[in-house]
């Protein structure tokens, strides 16, 4: 028997695509089965008290410890003051707007567990960017560290009925979050919610240029603990994890916060903004055991790895985009680990396809994650055959619902999801992949997949980075372009551009070689390190 929801507030439930229009969600395995009645803060905390776990380091930054203990104390206090001095009620949605903190995760954590919905959002947008995201989440409230308050004041202010914002990230601040949580219990409850409850608002990260709204539950993330971190992953209480990506991104979120939590690890913010390498000398520093980035991140760090060591390391996820295998082979000659590669989404809040360790085949992203089924399949959603090129389908015990948002339909076909990927799979059931479906480059009848090009412009010596994508052309279709950043020294001029074309038609077959090569000093990307191919698209 079902639990009812604990959320009063139902704008976010009202505006859930019909049901015709959800995925199909399984559980198959035994651990997906989670209670009708669970809130996912509350479930981390009890597991962490039941495994013996209170006294070990959760969350660390060069100024501040917090043991399972003294987070769960911090996070029960936020939470009765949100509920207490603002008058919130279970359903209404709190944005969030930080960087990869201590604040923010104890924010994070007191949303979900007082009932609400946290609204995370990615800490470079401004104020025009927040707004989009105020006018279609319409929260109750903003946490804003800070640093960051400029434009989220500016955006508030344009808000209709000008929402409120609670500054947090200085325990000196009067009427900060801090101060106002001192004053209220560590042993607050939080909110009984049932499973089904949403827990989470996700912004898409914008490679498309619009943003969509996922709407995740508590159901979704805890079904997913046992999925990706339990059969691949598989961290122990004695790792330490550190990385680039935003909290306010789920693969940020799943990686730097939940999967610690559900392990029992402890995860490690700096207080500064990583560079390459800044990053190695912070893992070398501090023992980190997991560290979860982007390849282009991957391949910046890779010399001062090389040079620095980071002994203490034993597991590198990659993920956000295409994982080169120029890229996996230079990090693996760096560290000596070999890097696990995964695919995933906000819509499917993290990754079902996935290899680690043995398992791991150069130029495959993995096989489907326990828990999940994948096929490729065509146009008609008909399954095609081993080693052919089709779109990615996906169906498990996480799936998207879009809020209020006509592109469901894009993604959710039959019960299965189809996030944009363009694939083959191949007789051992490992996944290649070719491209997002809507960035294949069809020239003069070929099927080609951007990321191979790119792949292999990055075994040139002189190439730092680089993007490809199809132009039209009224001959050909489309013709292969690339965007591309050369390293220091290196000449941009007409004897680089014959180059470059010359290797790619020496490793790879000689029709997907670029016939335009463009130099720029940098590539367009998301917060999360993602390539925004349609701003190149854009430009060409």
């Amino acid at each position: 028997m079902s639990v009812p929801s604990a959320q009063t507030d139902r704008y976010v439930h009202d505006r859930l695509p019909p049901r015709e229009q959800w995925p199909e969600f399984r559980y198959d395995l035994p651990e997906l089965r989670i209670p009708d009645q669970a809130n996912l803060v509350t479930v981390l905390f009890d597991a962490a008290r039941a495994n013996g776990w209170s006294n070990r380091l959760l969350l660390c930054s060069p100024g501040q410890t917090l043991t399972y203990a003294e987070a769960e104390a911090q996070v029960a206090r936020i939470a009765e003051m949100l509920i207490r001095d603002f008058k919130l009620e279970p359903g209404n949605r709190v944005l969030l707007r930080g960087g990869n903190s201590i604040g923010m995760a104890l924010a994070w954590l007191a949303v979900v567990k007082a009932g609400l919905i946290v609204v995370p959002t990615m800490p470079l947008l401004r104020a025009l960017e927040l707004g989009k995201v105020i006018d279609k989440a319409q929260p109750a409230l903003a946490l804003c560290e800070v640093d960051l308050l400029e434009d989220m004041v500016l955006a508030a202010q344009d808000a209709r009925g000008r929402l409120p914002i609670l500054a947090f990230g200085d325990p000196g601040r009067a009427d900060g979050l801090e101060q106002r949580a001192a004053r209220r219990s560590p042993d607050h409850a939080g909110c009984a919610t049932a499973a089904d409850d949403i827990a989470l608002l996700a912004f898409t990260s914008g490679t498309t240029g619009v943003p969509k709204a996922v709407v995740t539950t508590h159901r979704d993330i805890l079904a997913a603990c046992n999925t990706w971190p339990r059969h691949v992953l598989k961290m122990t209480p004695d790792d330490i994890v550190a990385g680039s990506p935003p909290l306010a991104f789920t693969f940020g979120t799943g990686g730097l916060l939940i999967y610690p939590m559900w392990a029992g690890a402890s995860v490690y913010y700096p207080d500064v903004r990583f560079s390459p390498e800044t990053m190695v000398r912070k893992m070398r520093d501090n023992g980190i055991t997991v560290c979860y980035t982007a390849p282009t991140f991957y391949r910046q760090m890779a010399p001062y790895a090389k040079a620095l060591g980071i002994p203490s390391l034993r597991i590198c996820v990659s993920a956000g985009e295409a994982l080169p295998d120029a890229t996996r082979q230079l990090w693996k000659d760096a560290t000596g680990i070999e890097m696990l590669d995964g695919i995933g989404g906000t819509e499917m809040w993290h990754i079902y396809i996935s290899a680690a360790g043995a398992d791991v085949r150069p130029g495959t992203i993995g096989k489907v994650v326990p828990g999940y089924q994948a096929r490729v399949v065509d146009e008609h959603d008909q399954e095609v055959p081993r080693g052919t090129v089709g779109r990615l389908a996906v169906i498990g015990p996480t799936g998207c619902r879009y809020m209020d948002d006509a592109r469901q339909t894009r993604y959710v076909a039959h019960g299965w999801n189809h996030p944009g990927d363009a694939c083959i799979q191949d007789e051992d059931g490992y996944f290649h992949y070719q491209a997002r479906d809507d960035d294949m480059i069809v020239t003069a009848g070929y099927n080609v997949g951007g990321p191979e090009v790119e792949d292999c412009l990055l075994t040139h010596p002189a190439v730092a980075e680089c993007g490809v994508i199809g132009k039209p052309d009224a001959v050909r279709g489309m013709i292969i372009k690339a965007f591309v950043v050369l390293r220091p020294g290196q000449p941009d001029n007409e004897a680089m551009v014959e180059a470059l074309q010359a290797h790619v038609r020496q490793h790879i077959a000689a029709y997907k070689y670029p016939r335009e090569i463009q130099f720029v000093t940098a590539l367009p990307r998301t917060d999360t390190g993602k390539l925004q191919r349609f701003k190149l698209r854009e430009l060409a």
